[in-house]
Order: C-alpha cells, then structure tokens, then sequence
C-alpha cells in the first residue's frame, strides 16, 4: 500500500476516499446478491408451492450457512499471505460461486431445489462478505473506521437500490411480464438474477484488483504502535482459556437446555394441547443442543491437548471476547431479529394486507411482489444516502448515541408497515427503516474494529456474524409459532415484533463501552493503493 519502511515505523498511512471507495466498491455487488435473495426468495418459495407458515423454516438456511461459513472463513483469512495478499483471494471465490448460484436459482424447477440453491448461494456470499469486513479494520486507521464502514452501507444501499428495482423495471420499463404459470418463476425474477449475478462479480474484481493489503508484519507493527499510543504494554494481554472441566459442565448445561426445549415442543404439538406448536421450533432446540456439544468437543480436546485447531481457537476466542464485542452482542440480536422479520415476512404482509392477495398466481399478488421489491430500493436509497451522513456527522455524535437513535426511527418504520393501508404510503415506512438499516451494517463495526487484537481481525468479525445469524435462526424458527398463536397468521404483524425488537435494540446500545481512538499518529499517506 505504501513502502514497507514507512509501514513498519507503525503509522498506520490516512487512505484518500477514492482509496476508500476502490476498497468498499466489491459490497455493491455483493448486496445486490443478498437484496435479490432477501427480496424474491420467498416468493419463489410460493411461487414453488411453499406456504406462509412454511417460509421461516425454509429460510433458516440463510442464518445457518452465515453462522458455519463466517468463523471458519475469518480464521483462515487471518492465516493466509499470498501472491493475491490476505483477504481478496476469498472476495474472488465467493463472488464467482455467488454468481453461478445467482443464474441457478431463479431456474429452480421444485421447492427443494430452490431451499438447496439458496444453501449454495448464501454461503458463497457469506465467503466474499467476512472478509470485507475485516478488511476495512486491517486497512484503515481508527480515526477512518467509520468513514470506512460508511462507506461500505453506502455500497450497500445502492447494490440494493439496484436489487430491488430490477424486478419491477423489468415489468413497467421494458415490457417482460411479471407473472406465470402456476409453479413457474415469472421472467422479470430470472432476468433480475442473471444481471445481478453478473454484477456481483465484475463488482468484486474492480475491488480485488484495485486494492492492496498490509502484510502480517506490517499489521504487527500498527497494532504495536496503537498499544503504545493507548499505554497498553504490547503483548501483555493473554487470553484466559477456559478449562476442560467448564466445557464439559456448560456443555452439559445447554445439552440438558436443548432436550427440555424439544420435550415442550412435543408436549405441545400432542394432541391434547390445542397450540399451534411448529415442528421447526425442534430446530431451535437442536441449536441449543449443538451448542453444549461444541463445548464438550472442546472439553475432549483439551483434555487430550490438542489445542493448535483452528477449532479450539475459534471457540476460545469466543469464550474469551472483548467486553464491548460482547455489549454488542445483544444490540446486533433485537437488531437481527427485526430485520430477519421483515426479510422473510415483508412479501407475504403486503400482498396480502396491502394488495389483499395471498394467491401467488394472481396479478394482485405479483403487482404487489413488485411494490414491495420497489420498496426495498426506496429503502436502500434512502440507507445510502444516509450513510454519507454517518460519515459527516460521526466524529460530532458519539456512536452508540447515534445508534440508539437510528434503531428508534427504525422502530416507528415497522409501526409505519401497519398503521399505513395504501401501498402508494409505504415509502414513508422505508425511511425509518432505511436509516435504521444503514446504522446496522455500519456503526457496530465501527465500534467493534477498535476493540479487537489487528491479527485476530478476521476470525472476530467472523465471531460477530453469529451474533447476527443466531438471532436469525431464532427467528426462522420462532417467527412462525408466534404469528400463527398470537396473531391469527396475519404475517403483517411480524413487523410490530419487528418494531418492538429494534426497541430493545436501542436500548441495549446504550450500555455499550464505545473504546476512544488512539490518540493520533503523524499519519503518512497512502498514495499507490488505487
């Protein structure tokens, strides 16, 4: 990025925005890949025969394959140095499995192939997005971190943008119909899928291409520099590993917690109960179970000593995470929670309470399909933009004031989605939870970035993305069980639950500990990224 000597006097070099912009640009893609899959994937799943009170189970393979792929991902992109640096060589091969899957999918001729399609593709989007996570902490100085992350949510609100007006441009601007026959995925979704898919990719490459990484040494030397600046001895810090016996007992304890949870589930799906209990709340106690296993498998291990594992490393990291990561963790759980709410449930809720059709079939249904993929573009446009703002005014406003602000107005977004019965209104909506959005996938990194060791970048924000598809999972699992017994099935009323989880979310944010920059190092720059 720059010479090696200047690198190593541990002044992390002040990027100019176009190096900046050049390092971010690859999300644009990748969002456009996840908007056409949160966007249109559960009406293929209709379209394929799936029913509402089917999708959330249908779409835990989302949350599954992000809470699989993302730790193992981020500790190996932490332990590879190559011709093609540290990070960018899993950008390269994510994009181009993202986009063969995203020409795949809108060509899926059953349910099960679509559910198998989108195991593929968004595990080939989870390998290319971890790593830009941490490659905007590897790059940037602290007092940049933001504007860099802001810029990400920027790319993030365009690719969306993109995304979701492609369905609907391709009906009213150049003529493809929007509707088909029963079982088949109309042509505006196929032809949205194979531009995205290309989009992705060529995206990606200009960021690959057109960007640099810091070598492990250089990364060394700024985290030795930054620790110094703090009055932190270098090196000093030693991660306090848990014994064999407190594996072994906490997985004991969430072993145990998995089976009462399964027995519940079938208590009350006998005959003798009359609630609706789904039998993909098994899956939730299954994750509660599977948790318990990982600590006794870590209990083995370190009992045999066989702790040099990228396994044993990612669980004790985990085990072992910063004080404000763990803050974090409950912000990002309502935050996810919500957004996964109006991700499965956002089609159903307005065809059927705004356009008043669930029969996939129908022109309402399909219209109402398109509005709501329009929408998700007024959405994103509107996180766009306001995540130049957040660029602006960071600096001004500490970070988690201006979260716990952001998850507020998002709240009265999803009240919005119900209290507003004309679909011509619903952009009104869209802003709160446009500016809600773009503070998510923007400030807690930011926040996070400073808090963690430089070397274990990768593997951290790996660790953070469960604290994003956990609470996914819980929805995909939960969500069903709660509208069918409280809310008569109405998926409209997922976004009350929405609005009342991005609540809690502004409200854990303020018990956050946001760790102030280093104070400034004379910054070199960084002229011969781009």
């Amino acid at each position: 990025m720059t010479s090696e000597s200047n690198a190593l006097t541990g002044r992390k070099p002040a990027m100019s925005p176009a190096q900046i912009w050049n390092m971010s640009f690859g999300f644009l893609g990748i969002q456009i890949g996840f908007e056409l899959q949160n966007g249109n994937v559960s009406r293929i799943f209709q379209t394929l025969g799936a029913e509402v009170n089917e999708l959330a189970i249908l779409w835990i393979a989302a949350p599954m394959t992000g809470l699989i792929v993302q730790p193992i991902i981020g500790y190996m992109s932490d332990n590879t140095w190559g011709r093609f640096g540290r990070r960018r060589p899993y950008f390269l091969i994510g994009a181009i499995l993202a986009s063969l899957a995203l020409f795949i999918m809108p060509n899926s001729p059953t349910l099960w192939v679509a559910a198998g399609m989108l195991w593929i593709m968004d595990a080939s989007l989870n390998i290319t997005m971890e790593p830009f996570r941490a490659f905007v902490g590897d790059n940037l100085p602290d007092r940049q971190r933001t504007r860099g992350y802001g810029m990400q949510s920027f790319f993030i609100g365009v690719g969306a943008v993109v995304a979701g007006a492609l369905p609907w441009a391709m009906t009213n601007w150049m003529g493809l119909s929007n509707t088909a026959p029963a079982g088949e995925i109309p042509e505006t979704v196929q032809w949205a899928f194979y531009i995205g898919g290309a989009a992705l990719l060529l995206a990606v490459m200009w960021t690959v291409f057109r960007t640099k990484e810091y070598s492990p040494e250089q990364i060394a030397a700024f985290e030795k520099a930054r620790h110094e600046a703090l009055g932190i001895v270098h090196g000093a810090a030693k991660t306090v590993r848990r014994t064999a016996r407190q594996f072994f007992t906490g997985g004991a304890v969430w072993v145990f917690a998995g089976a009462i949870v399964a027995s519940l589930v079938a208590w009350g799906r006998s005959d003798m109960q009359a609630l609706e209990v789904g039998k993909e709340l098994y899956v939730l106690a299954g994750l509660i179970a599977a948790f318990g296993a990982i600590q006794i498998t870590a209990g083995l291990l370190r009992n045999a000593d066989k702790d040099e594992n990228g396994f044993m490393e990612v669980v004790n990291d985990l085990f072992a995470m910063p004080k404000t990561m763990r803050q974090l963790a409950v912000v990002q759980f309502f935050s996810w929670f919500a957004m996964f709410a109006l991700w499965i449930y956002g089609t159903p809720a307005v065809t059927e309470f705004h356009f008043g059709s669930s029969d996939t079939t129908s022109k309402l249904y399909q219209d109402g399909a398109d509005w709501w993929s329009l929408m998700g573009s007024v959405r994103n446009g509107l996180a766009a933009g306001a995540a130049l703002v957040f660029v602006l005014i960071a600096a001004r406003i500490e970070r988690r004031w201006l979260h716990c602000l952001n998850l507020t107005i998002g709240a009265l977004g999803f009240a919005a989605m119900i209290l507003i019965t004309d679909p011509a209104l619903l952009w009104i909506a869209q802003i709160g939870l446009g500016i809600a959005w773009a503070s998510i996938v923007s400030l807690p990194y930011a926040i996070l970035a400073g808090s963690v060791p430089a070397k274990k970048m990768g593997i951290y924000m790996g660790i953070f993305n469960i604290f994003i598809v956990v609470p996914q999972l819980i929805a995909a699992t939960l969500l069903s069980f709660l509208i069918s017994a409280f809310f008569g099935g109405a998926p409209i009323y997922a976004m009350a639950i929405g609005a009342v989880s991005f609540l809690l979310a502004a409200i854990a944010t303020l018990f956050v500990t946001d760790r102030t920059a280093a104070p400034e190092l004379p910054q070199a720059s960084a002229a011969g990224t781009v």
